[in-house]
């Protein structure tokens, strides 16, 4: 049996599970969005796919190749990947700014906001009830 298991712990089956949930609430998030206009729904998806992007990112820089006799370097790792995720959110949505215009701030905001947000409370809930 391999000591390196990637992506088979609990903890980071429940990343993987909240990035699906990111990736339904991204797709559900920008079809509300056209509800209020084509402007309304490329900012949701916008903002909401910087976040499940980076998200994405992130975990897959901290679980890959996971070695938990391995402290040091999985806290060196995640702080890596935490310096990496905020650089590329930052970088993301400058791009978005300087090449899409009539973007709507805020429903990019609340989308990135409650995409980051809820999945995890959901998943959580999930989990709660399935191990009663």
């Amino acid at each position: 049996m391999p000591l390196v298991e990637p992506m088979r712990q609990p903890d980071a089956l429940q990343v993987k599970r909240v990035i699906v949930v990111q990736l339904l609430m991204t797709l559900l998030g920008a079809l509300i969005g056209l509800l209020f206009g084509l402007s309304v729904a490329l900012s949701v998806l916008i903002g909401a796919g910087v976040c499940l992007l980076a998200n994405a990112s992130f975990a897959f820089w901290v679980f890959r190749g996971y070695r938990a006799q391995e402290p040091g370097r999985l806290l060196v790792r995640f702080y890596g990947a935490e310096l990496a995720k905020i650089v590329m959110i930052l970088g993301l949505f400058a791009l978005s700014f300087v090449t899409i215009e009539g973007l709507h701030l805020p429903a990019l905001l609340i989308a990135y906001l409650v995409v980051q947000v809820m999945p995890p409370v959901i998943v959580g809930q999930w989990d709660a009830r399935t191990a009663k």
